[in-house]
């Protein structure tokens, strides 16, 4: 994951006008004295009040990329990956959609696997991830960017949730299509988003859909390595 913002101060405090204020009050006092009845003679010194500045640096900060967020952050560790999964190692399952961004992901996220196909259906997905699951060979920080090619439901998240429980981190990326089962395929994955731990939502939809320039005539692809594909292989690797 991927993740650092810089914050200086210092703070610093006087006397003001509390010290004039109290020399006053002691001449005052001093005045009030009765005069001393000996031919002797008194003297009165007022010592000046000190003064104390106090310079405060607070601590360092760090900025996670993309987060928008300012101060102090602290990144937390990723819970450590239960059996079938592979530490310290990402893996990336999607659809067509993917291969366009595959290249630029691969370069937000050195080491990652990515395994991207043409018309992939999110059961097809579910297939793969439990294969490599079997095989020891799943990331423990998974990427799904399925959902492009038709419905899913929220039986069919439950048993992608299913399969990957005990990864460290899912990553789902909802989709952008000029299809009936864009809206609902993307409200089946924050449902489950919500519902689910360790999961995070790549919001590709709402921005795709304020930079329309960033794909093609379809709506759905994006030029490869062009700037679409820049901006969600950075979303999906902020997220991971």
């Amino acid at each position: 994951m991927l993740l650092a913002a810089i914050a200086l101060g210092a703070a610093a405090c006087g006397s003001g006008d509390g010290s004039s204020a109290l020399t006053r009050h002691r001449a005052q006092h001093v005045a009030s004295r009765p005069a001393p009845t000996s031919a002797s003679t008194t003297t009165t010194t007022t010592l000046p009040v000190p003064t104390t500045t106090t310079t405060t640096t607070p601590p360092s900060t760090t900025l996670v990329p993309g987060s928008g967020q300012h101060g102090p952050i602290t990144e937390p560790p990723l819970p450590a990956p239960g059996p079938g999964f592979v530490a310290d190692q990402v893996t990336a399952v999607g659809d067509s959609v993917m291969i366009d961004y595959e290249g630029a992901l691969q370069a937000d996220i050195p080491g990652v696997h990515v395994t991207a196909a043409v018309s992939r259906q999110w059961t097809q997905g579910e297939a793969l991830l439990a294969q490599l699951k079997s095989e020891g060979a799943l990331g423990a920080v998974v990427i799904v960017g399925l959902g492009t090619n038709g419905p899913i439901t929220s039986g069919e998240f439950s048993s992608m949730m299913g399969i990957l429980s005990g990864a460290s981190r899912v990553v789902f990326v909802n989709v952008h299509v000029d299809r009936t089962w864009q809206d609902p395929n993307n409200a089946v994955i924050a449902q489950g988003v919500a519902g689910s731990p360790r999961t995070v939502l790549a919001n590709w939809n709402a921005l795709a859909t304020q930079n329309p320039g960033w794909l093609d005539a379809t709506q759905t692809h994006l030029p490869i390595d062009g700037p679409g594909a820049q901006a969600l292989a950075a979303l999906v690797a902020d997220a991971a």
